[in-house]
Order: C-alpha cells, then sequence, then structure tokens
C-alpha cells in the first residue's frame, strides 16, 4: 500500500529515528509498503520517517550506468539499523532532490565510497560498500533517519537561495496535509 509521505515542515523529519527492536511482520509490511511508496513517487531511496515511522529503516534502488551510457535499474536494498562504518575523503558534489521537499534540488557535496552495516529484511546483518550515486544515496537516506535533510548539506547562500521554494512546499504539501491529518 502506497503510504502518505512526511512533507518538509513536518517535524518527524528532524528527528533522530529509533532503532528496530525486532523484525516482525508489521516491519516486513512497513518495508513492503516504503518500496511501494518509493516506486510510485519515482524516488531512489526511502526512509521511514518520510512516510511518518521513527525507524531507522531506509531502503535504495539507484540506477546504475548501463549499455550505452544509459541508466539500468539498480539492485532494491533494505538498510535496517544502519552503520556508517567508513567513508572516502575523496568526495563528489551531485544534484540532489527529496520525496519530502518536492520540486526542491540542490547541490550537495557527499564521499565518493561509503562502507555500510545494516540488517536485512530477514534479520541478516551485512556489510557494503557503495560509491558514486549510490553512496551519495545511502548518505542522503541515512541522514533522513538521523534527521538531517539534504538541503542541511548545501553550501550556506545556495541553501538560502531556496528558502522561497521551501517556504512554497510547505505551503503547498505540509500545512495542507497537516489539516488532513
Amino acid at each position: 500500500m502506497k503510504l502518505p509521505l512526511a512533507y518538509y515542515g513536518h517535524p518527524i523529519l528532524r528527528k533522530k529515528a529509533s532503532p528496530v527492536e525486532e523484525i516482525n511482520e508489521e516491519i516486513k509490511q512497513l518495508v513492503e509498503d516504503m518500496i511501494e511508496t518509493m516506486v510510485a513517487s519515482n524516488g531512489i531511496g526511502i526512509a521511514a520517517p518520510q512516510v511518518k515511522r521513527s525507524l531507522r529503516i531506509f531502503i535504495t534502488q539507484c540506477p546504475i550506468p548501463g549499455e550505452d551510457e544509459e541508466w539500468v535499474e539498480g539492485t532494491l536494498r533494505v538498510y535496517i539499523n544502519p552503520e556508517i562504518i567508513s567513508i572516502s575523503d575523496e568526495g563528489t558534489v551531485m544534484e540532489e532532490g527529496c520525496l519530502s521537499i518536492p520540486k526542491v534540488h540542490g547541490d550537495v557535496a557527499r564521499p565518493y565510497r561509503t562502507v555500510v552495516r545494516a540488517l536485512d529484511i530477514d534479520g541478516n546483518p551485512f556489510e557494503i560498500e557503495v560509491t558514486g550515486l549510490e553512496s551519495h544515496c545511502v548518505l542522503h537516506e541515512n541522514d533522513h533517519i538521523n534527521g538531517v535533510l539534504f538541503i542541511d548539506r548545501m553550501e550556506k547562500t545556495a541553501r538560502q537561495e531556496l528558502e522561497p521554494e521551501l517556504r512554497n512546499v510547505k505551503k503547498e504539501y505540509y500545512l495542507p496535509s497537516k489539516k488532513n491529518g
């Protein structure tokens, strides 16, 4: 089931999420619903706070380069109680957006390489090294479970230039959703 999104201005987006204590049927259903929500929203990642659940869960499905410079669908990954183990000194700047901040994009510098440890949907621990876009995606979603938004990672002047757009997002998306529950 597609879940309603928490939009910029919603307090859950600024809260550090709680660890998942047990991967039970409720958590598995939440993950399934998060995947459906991410796909229906044309996202490449989603974190539980974005669907109004303060839990340390996120999902990514970042495109990867294919043949003839085309991008193809990447691997769907579920991260439960993730920990960032290491990041590279080398960084990249990429334009980021967010399902919780529609129509707003900005350049964000992040490490090129990230090693993350987490549990999968069956509770099995795994550790993975991700690079490039996938590193950006993992760190973006990991920020969500720590109450940080991509706009917080932008250079100060670029962030300030987005203020009118951010006010519009609150007015157009968050306030109506608040009114409707």
